[in-house]
């Protein structure tokens, strides 16, 4: 007897209920197979006692309550401010401004005048389950407008510290550099999320912390990645990288520092953007039960991940630059500090005590000697003028009693390259020889 519609409609309900919890069920596995990974690899490298792996128990039919709070411990920045995504009707502007809760207040708000960092009546909004809520759902419903909600997060903490590092990658060439880059981190044992941009153009790189981190080391464990991983695979030269976030070391002063804009906003999301990603560039199916399974490094697992790789002489300390815009390789420029075309690295002690053409001679050799063993990959090169002075000290026999910064760039990556350089190229000839 053929089945009433009324059965097929129960067995479509039971069907698809439990390929839900099948999915579920994978991703919590999957989830576990990267931790035991991980543990292995802290195992080998020495740790007697592995961190406990983190349970999935959020999955896509998890309430919305549990996945804010998941959301917004994962993605944590500043809680005080947070910025929104606004688009001009009139110029078609389209940009990020934190939320504040004068604007446009008549008598107030100083805009379009006035800049909202001069203003004394600001008056910034915090960050709430709300604010997430709307940014998931992709609307305020208070917002008789009913604009696009997209919500960006501050994510450098006021004492410098941060909850997460993201790799922003973003050109043509970002799933061959993701991939490459995503190899790196399996091989080090270091958890990260891969996200598919808004546009769907690029992708972020999540790496999240179980405390909060200096932003200085974050950031240098980003670099050791992408250093490591244009040496394991040079051929592919991280054209797309942009940017980390947080984007600086330090508070600018006055400032937040960088914003990042969140994940899983729903227009982007109906479109398959603003997911995250499998090793094929396949979306999880259940998004929450994927995040839930990614576990969180410690201050300490961060700073071993580093010191090994100094050793190793991976880095000496390098960080990556953001914002800085360069015009040409600053390696190519002459030894002479009063050029148009300033070094980024002088022995400028020996060129300020070189009376005699021996000595200017043998700075010309010094510098020849350091340009020869610098260089930087060109997606991590800075992108404008800057200098920085290394004081070197050289015995007549050519052997270094003392390097050191007689003056920093202020980009700690451009800096410690041009040392690694000058400690390369060391000992140097032996005066008059």
């Amino acid at each position: 007897m053929p089945a009433s519609d009324l059965e097929i409609n129960g067995r479509l309900a039971e069907t698809q209920a439990e390929l839900a919890r099948l999915d579920a069920r994978r991703e919590e596995l999957l989830g576990q197979l990267a931790e035991l990974q991980r543990e292995k690899a802290l195992l080998l490298d020495g740790q007697v006692t592995p961190p406990q792996p983190i349970l999935v128990t959020f999955t896509n039919h998890s309430s919305p309550e549990t996945k804010i709070a998941l959301f917004r411990r994962l993605f944590r920045g500043r809680e005080d401010v947070y910025a929104r995504r606004f688009e001009s009707l009139k110029t078609g502007k389209k940009g990020y401004q934190p939320v504040c809760r004068n604007e446009w207040v008549s008598g107030i708000c100083q805009k379009p005048k006035g800049r909202c960092d001069d203003c004394e009546h600001r008056d910034f909004l915090p960050s709430t389950d709300d604010v997430v809520r709307n940014h998931l759902s992709g609307m305020d419903p208070q917002d008789r407008s009913r604009r696009d909600f997209v919500m960006g997060v501050y994510p450098m903490l006021q004492d410098e510290a941060c909850w997460f590092l993201a790799v922003d990658l973003d050109k043509a060439s970002w799933q061959e550099d993701a991939k490459a880059f995503w190899e790196t981190c399996q091989a080090s044992g270091v958890p990260v999320a891969l996200e598919r941009s808004r546009s769907g153009n690029g992708a972020h790189f999540w790496f999240f912390f179980s405390e909060p981190i200096p932003a200085a080391l974050a950031r240098q464990m980003g670099a050791i990645l992408l250093t490591q991983t244009m040496e394991r695979r040079p051929e592919i030269g991280l054209d797309s990288y942009d940017r980390f976030f947080p984007s600086q070391d330090t508070l600018p002063r006055g400032g937040f520092g960088n914003l990042i804009a969140l994940p899983l906003q729903k227009r982007p999301r109906e479109n398959g953007n603003s997911v995250f990603l499998d090793a094929a560039f396949v979306p999880y199916p259940d998004q929450w039960a994927f995040l839930s399974s990614v576990q969180p490094m410690s201050r300490q697992e961060v700073q071993t991940f580093v010191g090994k790789a100094e050793r190793r002489g991976d880095l000496l300390g390098i960080r990556l630059p953001v914002t800085d815009e360069n015009e040409e390789q600053p390696w190519a420029a002459p030894p002479s500090r009063q050029s148009k075309e300033s070094p980024a690295a002088s022995t400028s002690p020996i060129a300020a005590a070189a009376n005699s053409s021996q000595l200017n001679e043998y700075s010309r050799h010094v510098w020849s000697k350091v340009k020869r063993n610098w260089s930087l990959p060109a997606a991590l090169m800075p992108k404008n003028n800057v200098e920085a002075v290394i004081e070197v000290r050289i015995a007549k026999s050519g052997a270094v009693e003392h390097i050191g910064f007689e003056k920093r760039s202020g980009n700690s990556y451009f800096d410690e390259s041009a040392l690694r350089a000058v400690k390369k190229s060391t000992p140097f000839t032996p005066l008059g020889g």
